[in-house]
């Protein structure tokens, strides 16, 4: 009898530490960070809406995920809003910090030629932060819409502390991953002068800075011109470092990607830049991208 009130005992000792709330961080003191860029494909704030309407068990495990992933910083894309996004990054854990552009009022049908049937949810773009990693909000980088109201704006954070870093969380024009001539991509180059502007102001201060998001373009591709026109006059790193994605088969070429400045690039802690796959097959997956992740000392 009392080796098993020992085992009990034991039993929920592990239960309670498993709910325990996470250690607040030290700002004073200089940590590794973990960052993640991750499209959650149309995750919407109520069970059974959108282009991928989900239930609360596939929530779940998107929670059970993103416990998994254990990023202190994740820029998310596809959002339609900070109740949706807290349905995944828990509120005990995370502060949610959301795109503020407004609803363009315009949600068409799921499908390129659909004409009834579940109709698209905003997409927005933000971050979840673990809470005790100390950040400042700066403001939302809207120029990335160039006037449209249906382009995406890009989310702007400071995590302070001993060594800071600019965050800047962003989702492009889809349909031009490579090349110059299908026909989004205008719409896809007119966004790179806002970037550019971003990059040379953070340059100027001397504040290391990385990107995070779906670029929706293959920036490791030979002579990328997008690629090409942000390195012009700053040197920037792709933290895949060449890698090719495994997410889905059919796509070799990551086009999530998290890149830095040279200060945050010499921060990278090596072989800390992970394509996190899921563990289950493609048609059991989550979200149609597989987050990506990266350690700064």
């Amino acid at each position: 009898m009392k080796q098993f009130s020992v085992l009990v005992l034991a039993v929920l000792l592990t239960a309670l530490a498993g709910c325990a709330p996470p250690a607040v961080r030290d700002s004073t003191v200089a940590q590794p960070l973990k960052i993640a860029s991750w499209n959650l494909e149309h995750l919407a704030e109520s069970d059974g809406l959108g282009c991928r309407p989900r239930s609360e068990a596939d929530y779940a495990i998107l929670r059970r995920y993103a416990d998994q992933l254990d990023a202190d910083v994740i820029a998310f894309e596809e959002v339609e809003n900070a109740a949706a996004a807290a349905r995944v990054f828990v509120p005990d854990r995370y502060t949610i910090v959301m795109s503020q552009r407004p609803s363009s009022g315009r949600h068409g049908f799921c499908g390129r030629d659909a004409t009834d049937g579940p109709t698209i949810r905003d997409q927005k773009v933000g971050f979840a932060v673990r809470k005790g990693v100390p950040f400042t909000r700066n403001p939302d980088l809207s120029e990335l819409a160039i006037g449209n109201p249906d382009l995406r704006w890009g989310v702007d954070i400071t995590v302070n502390g001993v060594k800071p870093l600019r965050l800047l969380a962003l989702h492009l024009k889809s349909g031009c991953s490579a090349g110059d001539e299908k026909t989004p991509c205008p719409v896809l180059f007119d966004q790179i002068p806002a970037l550019q502007s971003w990059i040379a102001a953070r340059h100027a201060q001397g504040m290391p800075f990385a990107i995070l998001g779906d670029w929706n373009r293959r920036l490791a591709l030979a002579d990328d011109v997008v690629w090409k026109r942000l390195n012009t006059s700053v040197a920037l790193f792709d933290a895949a470092e060449g890698r090719g994605a495994t997410c889905i088969k059919r796509y070799p070429d990551f086009i999530d990607h998290i890149v830095l400045d040279s200060r945050a690039a010499s921060r990278r802690v090596p072989g800390s830049f992970v394509e996190f796959t899921y563990g289950v097959p493609e048609d059991q997956h989550p979200s149609d991208h597989c987050p990506i992740t990266l350690t700064l000392d």
